[in-house]
């Protein structure tokens, strides 16, 4: 299946786990169900689709009452995973089951004209308030962030280790192949100060190239061309190998990243999924991070590879074809692979004399206690460098009620002096620098100058059209009557500099999805502003 470099320092440890890969009963080929470990640590699971492929269970965000809590937090996800997953589903002729709409990671699959930071701060916040085109009554507050981009040659060297699942589930096209083809492109790319390693696992663990650098691509790619797929799955087993050999060839400031590529169809092998868990954390500390690419079509196991690149201050993202390859790990390499800010959580306090209910649109899983804002203990999203972020809120007017929840009979909210301003909200980030375990506090206040819909950037019009076409693929009970038709239209009009294409390709998408839905073209127009 595979050739073998020559005795390695780490081949006492491939032995130990090969034999600990053999321990049985955690994983259930016949169901291609997730381990029950891995199931109970990630939350409620979604009923199984047709195919076998896992989504988390996503309970949409509803409108909160400002008088019942003036305050949002969440982690912020530049994770892109869902937005390709769901153009596969579509390409195919489906429509996505709703748990794999993740609207934070479709809104955020695309690059926003955010101003660059001008400061010693790693990445620049911006907002913008305009009419929502879905709810005449409503407000759309967007919140955008800009990673700092950096020159290709300050980019730090690269200490990689591909991480590889050659067990049997990967032998379809769209998968292992796939792959290989993939990170030949990322390949390409290596200078001769960076480095790469190849792990592999299937029903045991090895190393197939040991660290290598980049200069050397003839033999990097020549140890990717010999992989096979075959045998049965050990997850487990393989992240551990990658991390002793990531450790092993670390470098001090340097990127120090396992890049596991696989379907997610894999068991927890010879640990606990809460040892599992801890390994990835406590590597983290250390300095090596984990992201997680995910291929194929069947089986994809999206809950437990969002969840293994959350708890390794990585990326998550799924590659349907060698253009996402080359979006992901060429294009986007730097957003990819460096990390410019750490444990980023933003906190909105609104002001009640300007909001009366509000709902944060996505970001269902990166919600966060409030306490946990301050808590430089609680983990949360990464930011890499030219990465945008970007996040909305339907928010509405004082005195509207929040659907479905009853006004307070024993106490009402008693508004301070700094309410009688213009401002809608207070908006309050906490970042660590990458090396750093002690955070840093940003805070501003927004105004809301009353914006229409047709005057608002191009960004928030294409924002809102990805959100407003997530929330229909959701069949979301908060997309009101607006048909895929205007979906489009909205996008359409806010396609702004799209170099790559990619804000356009969502057209076809909608174009898709409406055929699907059985929806004629000439549904529900945009109301005019």
């Amino acid at each position: 299946m595979l050739t073998r470099r020559p005795a390695l320092p780490l081949t006492l440890l491939v032995l130990a786990l090969s034999a600990c890969a053999k321990r049985a009963g955690h994983y259930d080929h016949s169901t291609r169900s997730m381990a029950p470990g891995m199931a109970a640590a990630y939350g409620p699971t979604a009923a199984p689709d047709a195919s076998g492929e896992g989504y988390a269970a996503i309970e949409e965000n509803a409108f909160k009452q400002v008088a019942d809590d003036a305050r949002s937090t969440f982690s912020v996800d530049v994770d892109t995973a869902a937005y390709s997953n769901v153009r596969r589903f579509l390409e195919d002729g489906s429509l996505p089951p709703a748990d794999a709409v993740r609207i934070e990671e479709m809104l955020n699959y695309f690059s926003y004209a955010y101003a660059e930071p001008r400061g010693p701060q790693p990445f620049a916040v911006q907002t913008e308030v305009a009419a929502c085109p879905w709810n005449a009554q409503a407000r759309l507050v967007q919140i955008g962030v800009k990673g700092r981009t950096i020159a290709p040659a300050a980019v730090p060297p690269r200490n990689l280790v591909f991480l590889l699942d050659v067990s049997g589930s990967m032998m379809a096209e769209d998968k292992l192949p796939l792959l290989k083809r993939s990170l030949t492109l990322l390949v390409a790319e290596l200078r001769p100060e960076d480095s790469v390693a190849i792990v592999v696992y299937a029903g045991a663990s090895g190393v197939v190239l040991p660290p290598t650098r980049g200069s050397e691509r003839d033999a990097i790619v020549t140890a990717l061309g010999q992989l096979e797929a075959g045998g049965s799955t050990n997850g487990g087993a393989g992240i551990e190998l990658a991390y002793a050999l990531a450790a092993q060839s670390f470098k001090a400031g340097a990127i120090n990243r396992v890049i596991l590529a696989t379907d997610g169809d894999f068991n927890v092998g010879p640990s606990s999924q809460g040892a599992l868990e801890r390994l990835i954390e406590e590597k983290r500390k250390s300095g090596v991070f984990l992201s997680v690419f995910g291929f194929g079509t069947g089986n994809l196991q999206d809950r437990a590879m969002e969840l293994l690149a959350d708890k390794g201050n990585g990326n998550y993202a799924y590659i349907d074809s060698l253009m996402e390859a080359r979006k992901v790990l060429v294009e986007q390499a730097g957003g990819t692979l460096v990390t410019i800010a750490k444990d980023v959580k933003i906190q909105v306090e609104w002001n009640p004399a300007r909001v009366g209910a509000y709902r944060l649109i996505g970001y269902e899983n990166r919600v966060l206690a409030h306490s946990d804002f301050n808590d430089d203990k609680k983990d949360a999203g990464e930011i890499g460098a030219g990465h945008t972020v970007t996040a909305l809120y339907e928010v509405l007017p004082p005195g509207a009620a929040a659907p479905g929840v009853d006004p307070l009979k024993y106490q009402r909210a008693v508004a301070t002096p700094a309410a009688a301003s213009d401002e809608l909200m207070q908006v309050k980030l906490r970042f660590k620098q990458p090396e750093s375990e002690t955070s840093e506090l940003l805070s501003f206040a927004v105004a809301d100058r009353g914006s229409s819909l047709d005057a608002a950037s191009s960004d928030l019009r294409f924002a809102a059209a990805v959100a407003l076409f997530g929330m229909k693929l959701r069949g979301s009970k908060y997309a009101g009557t607006l048909g895929y038709s205007a979906v489009r239209e909205l996008a359409a009009g806010a396609l702004g500099e799209d170099p790559n294409g990619h804000r356009r390709g969502m057209l076809a998408l909608v174009d898709r999805a409406a055929a699907l839905s059985g929806e004629a073209t000439g549904g529900p127009a945009l109301r005019a502003e």
